[in-house]
């Protein structure tokens, strides 16, 4: 991937060396790290100044797409950097040949529709993304999932 600037954001291709950055943000944004190192080999971030600003990752399993790991840092959010990350990880799924895009969210469902998603019954997952660590222990069974058509 191609590294964008927005303004004096830089969005790039998450490296090994993010994961520490990346668990730090999500922890503080009360969001699950379980399996996000893993994660992140197809992960996208948004820094400034040399600093992780956001970050987004996909898991995939067989053609479907698991959207995760979408996080802003406070003073951030509300400027389009959110939407850009979903972007980025939309581009990247269909690069990765996913068909469909799903995720969980207990705080971001009135997001994510902009990008196409809709909510669905966690039931209608794929087998293998109900095996995800994310379906089996790190999202709670309250979260929402929706999902999209990638192409």
């Amino acid at each position: 991937m191609v590294e964008r600037r927005n303004e004096d954001v830089v969005v790039r291709q998450a490296e090994p060396a993010d994961a520490g950055a990346v668990t730090a943000l999500l922890r503080a944004s009360g969001l699950p790290v379980d399996g996000v190192e893993s994660a992140l080999d197809h992960g996208l971030i948004a820094s400034r100044d040399g600093r992780l600003v956001g970050c987004v990752a996909l898991e995939l399993y067989d053609h479907s797409a698991l959207l995760r790991s979408l996080a802003i840092v406070p003073e951030l959010r509300g400027q389009g950097l959110g939407g850009a990350l979903t972007r980025g990880a939309l581009d990247l799924a269909r690069t990765l040949g996913a068909r469909e895009i799903y995720l969980l969210t207990e705080t971001a469902s009135g997001f994510f529709p902009r990008f196409g998603f809709a909510l669905e019954d966690r039931s209608r997952a794929p087998a293998a993304l109900k095996n995800s660590v994310e379906f089996r222990s790190a999202c709670p069974t309250t979260a929402l999932m929706m999902s999209r058509r990638v192409a």
